[in-house]
């Protein structure tokens, strides 16, 4: 059984366009103005895009409306039970039978769904809009924007997803809001799958796109946008050069100023700066958000009464959650108590990496891959809670304490286990890109022929590192298998080479430890991101000082 090596993925978009144009810029929305009509489904797109700049106002009002309900759910909670009656006004919408695919399975971190809806119906939000949305169901409700909100398994570092408006993706069928027919699955527009599916077709595209499970959802409007940023105290930005718009009815002068709600709305809505393109103002609105982070964690909000109080009010009334987060005071409180380490300088904001969509690269985006995969790998392996390392003072008299080794000290062979051709190699590939140090490839037969059902871990008996060297690379795989002493027989062995950079050769005399890897394999863990991501990532204890 031969490893037939597998070809690497290319992306068809990387080398063709170095400076793509930016989505949402003008020559990309006259472009939009000429697409054709969308599905019956869903409202006609002039009922987005008249009004000026109203789209624009929404969709900025969305993205901050949705941050500061993430840092109420991040942070406020800590006191749910003196504040129990504030978070009454919350409305609940249950959605799981609604969810008609299959889901990915709970890991143990959380991940939360927040969305933000331009319906202009309900009390303070018409007037961010035209005549006819103002109905009972503001001409039919869309969502601008999606933010995945990842929390780690130990609740003390956070991050942030933003997922373009104009990315085309394969919705899965879902069920329509409205009729509860189910509606076959086609190539659209993220956010298509809200205004036909609502927050269950939302999850379910979300969940079936990156193989994240969501445990909650969060679905905020915008009247309570101006109450939240005062009950902070005022936000302060820094601008590189002046602003006198008269659309968003802001004036500001170059350097810092403190904006109270009515100037933070203006400035979130802010089109004519910069180069005019969505991709800059979302990069602003990020950085308006890591400071109402920053001041929210530093600032006494979550000892002081009165002003807890109003965060929590003001907040609370613009948000629909689903029963299970917004009743279960125990997950609450746990969330609470967790949030207590999530600081300033554990949260980060990212937005998919992207490239024009080739059938309609002014207008539409598609996400670049593998780096896109990679993020949201990244985010379903990370699934354990870290518990301290034994000090050697704490280990037993007389034994040594448990040997810390980096990815890059550990010596692999990869043996495919399975009757995948090419799995050995792919699976060598995931971990050098970690750091590992993978040395060869190979198989591994059974007894009786059949493919290996779980993944296992050997290393030799007589070297005393080994079991450490082990263990290490059992953290990186997922699911996690438990190393064994004693190493097995490989079939058709061969050396592994790569082109990607390396850490380096390790020390001589390192033991080489086996991964079998078994039909269970999933993934290998991903703490080394790309740098299309590190590049759309921003962490908010940074932004203090930075000018837009």
């Amino acid at each position: 059984m031969t490893d037939y090596r597998s070809v690497p993925v290319v992306d068809p978009m990387h080398d063709r366009r170095n400076a793509p144009t930016q989505p949402g810029s003008r020559m990309a929305r006259r472009a939009a103005a000429a697409a054709p009509p969308p599905p019956d489904d869903r409202p006609p797109r002039s009922h987005r895009d008249g009004g000026g700049n109203g789209q624009g106002k929404m969709r900025a009002l969305a993205w901050i409306s949705i941050g500061v309900t993430a840092l109420m759910i991040a942070g406020s909670l800590t006191a749910y039970t003196v504040y129990r009656d504030a978070f009454g006004n919350i409305t609940q919408k249950p959605v799981k039978d609604d969810i008609i695919n299959p889901r990915p399975p709970d890991t143990g971190a959380l991940n939360v769904l927040l969305v933000g809806s331009d319906t202009r119906a309900g009390a303070g939000n018409a007037k961010y809009g035209q005549k006819q949305a103002r109905q009972a169901d503001a001409g039919g409700k869309r969502t601008d924007t999606i933010i995945l909100m990842h929390m780690s398994p130990n609740r003390d570092q956070a991050r942030l997803i933003s997922f373009p408006r104009d990315s085309m993706v394969q919705i899965p069928r879902c069920k329509n809001e409205a009729t509860k027919q189910v509606m076959a699955p086609r190539r659209d527009m993220i956010n298509s799958a809200y205004n036909s599916g609502g927050i269950a077709c939302t999850i379910s595209t979300i969940e079936t796109l990156t193989g994240i499970r969501v445990n909650h959802f969060v679905e905020v409007d915008f009247s309570g946008f101006k109450n939240i940023v005062d009950s902070l105290g005022g936000i302060e930005i820094c601008l590189k050069s002046g602003v006198d718009d008269k659309a968003s009815k802001l004036v500001l002068p170059p350097g810092k100023s403190l904006l109270n709600g009515e100037k933070a709305l203006g400035y979130v809505r802010l089109r004519k700066y910069g180069d005019g393109s969505d991709i800059q103002r979302i990069k602003r609105q990020q950085i308006f958000l890591s400071k109402v982070v920053a001041k929210a964690t530093s600032s006494d909000l979550l000892t002081d009464v009165g002003k807890l109080r109003d965060f929590i009010a003001a907040a609370a009334g613009s948000v629909t959650m689903d029963p299970d987060l917004a009743n279960d005071t125990e997950r609450l409180i746990e969330i609470a108590v967790s949030a207590k380490e999530l600081t300033a300088g554990g949260v980060k904001f990212t937005t998919i990496p992207w490239v024009p969509d080739p059938e309609n690269p002014e207008a539409r985006v598609v996400w670049k891959e593998p780096d896109a995969t990679k993020l949201f790998t990244s985010i379903k392996t990370d699934t354990e809670v870290a518990n301290p390392s034994p000090s050697a003072s704490a280990t037993e008299p007389g034994t040594k304490p448990k040997v810390a080794v980096k990815p890059e000290q550990v010596k692999v062979q990869v043996l495919n286990g399975t009757k995948t051709f090419g799995k050995a190699r792919e699976v060598a590939d995931q971990l050098t890109e970690q750091g590992f140090n993978v040395v060869g490839v190979g198989n591994f037969e059974t007894a009786d022929g059949t493919s290996l059902a779980k993944s296992e871990i050997h290393y030799a008996k007589t070297i005393e590192t080994a079991p450490d060297h082990a263990g290490t690379l059992a953290g990186a795989v997922v699911p996690k298998p438990a190393p064994a002493a004693g190493r097995v027989k490989a079939t058709n062995p061969q050396a592994y080479t790569t082109t990607a950079a390396t850490a380096g050769a390790a020390p001589k005399g390192t033991p080489v430890i086996q991964l079998v890897v078994g039909e269970d394999f999933d993934s290998v863990k991903v703490t080394k991101l790309p740098d299309s991501v590190q590049n759309s990532t921003i962490t908010a204890s940074e932004q203090k000082n930075v000018c837009t």
